[in-house]
């Protein structure tokens, strides 16, 4: 099992490849490319070594490499023959029964007269949008080609997939990528795309991110094409193009909160939404971490006011109201003033 060397490009396919998104440009392409789960690559690897390798489920956050790893195994394995010996089916296809009793059931049946390799792989991404008809025969077929197939589910979220279909493969958990694998990772792409970015704007798509790669790079690639060329990507270019609310405006709310009136603080709020076009809910978001910062808050009246935040969050995602939902936050930060004010007296 050795790795096939890559060809080098003409000058149309350079072309196509330079006007490709980030993602998929800077896409690893062999397993020297990852950037972070080598304990999983290993010990796939070792297991292909042996001609032992079992059905996978690699599930996890999104953009932790999870496909991007199971396609450089894959073609380490198969070399040139990837496309004729691989299956790939994404949620951009009919995830229903027909694709199973059909296209899945058809390749994994067929076989290849004199070919070097012990079985083939399909690889089924975003196994977890599949309907449960679908998963239920799927263990059949599971079953019946394991002389000739294997498969690699890929989920989001392990709950979504029959406990049956968990039982007969081996699970890897992709967690989120460490802040120094990406820090790493993204400074070599802005090197190679001749892109000037401060180190605060850099921490900035990291945390946003929240380890995951696809989305840092769709961020920095946005930012580049709203600045002119030469122009230093900053903090506040980040935001913007997000459209996340700075942490100085967080801070803004924060403090009209907790020491203005009512109406005041309302009005004020109301007012930045409007000016930055900010999202109520991405304002719960950050504004909930900053508050476990504050040294005043603590004990029942910071669990009062967390379980009153999730709540606002969770009517926002069922279309409530922001202006209503809005006025529940700053109700529920007069009640924290108001009982920090009232401990004060009574000590």
């Amino acid at each position: 099992m050795t790795d096939t060397p890559t060809p080098a490009l003409s000058s149309k396919e350079q072309l196509f490849h330079d006007r490709l998104p980030w993602v998929e440009k800077y896409r690893p392409k062999d397993l020297s490319g990852l950037i972070a789960h080598e304990d999983i690559t290993d010990t796939v690897s070792k297991l292909i070594a042996k001609n032992s390798l079992p059905h996978l489920l690699f599930y996890g956050p999104p953009g932790t490499g999870k496909t991007s790893t199971i396609q450089a195994i894959a073609r380490k394995l198969y070399g040139e023959s990837y496309s004729r010996m691989v299956l790939e089916l994404n949620a951009s296809d009919d995830r229903g029964i027909d694709v199973v009793r059909e296209q899945i059931k058809t390749f994994a049946s067929s076989m290849f007269m004199f070919s070097n390799y012990p079985y083939k792989l399909i690889i089924l991404d975003e196994a977890d949008s599949m309907t449960n008809p679908a998963q239920t025969a799927l263990r059949r077929v599971i079953e019946k080609y394991t002389r000739t197939t294997r498969f690699c589910m890929i989920c989001n979220y392990v709950s979504k997939i029959l406990p049956a279909l968990q039982s007969r493969c081996t699970r890897f958990r992709f967690s989120p990528l460490p802040r120094s694998a990406i820090t790493k990772r993204m400074k070599e792409i802005i090197e190679c795309e001749s892109l000037k970015v401060n180190d605060d704007a850099l921490n900035s798509i990291i945390t946003l991110s929240e380890g995951d790669m696809r989305k840092c790079l769709n961020i920095l690639q946005s930012a580049s094409m709203s600045i002119d060329v030469g122009t230093t990507i900053d903090k506040d270019t980040i935001y913007r193009c997000t459209g996340q609310p700075l942490p100085t405006d967080i801070k803004k709310i924060l403090m009209w909160s907790l020491n203005q009136s009512y109406i005041e603080a309302l009005n004020n709020i109301l007012e930045l939404k409007k000016e930055k076009g900010l999202s109520l809910t991405d304002i719960i978001k950050e504004i909930h971490f900053m508050t476990l910062k504050v040294p005043n808050i603590g004990g029942p009246a910071l669990w009062n006011l967390v379980k009153e935040l999730s709540d606002i969050e969770y009517n926002l995602s069922f279309g409530a109201s922001e202006k209503l939902q809005l006025g529940s936050m700053l109700g529920s930060f007069q009640v924290i003033r108001d009982e920090a004010v009232k401990n004060n007296k009574d000590d």
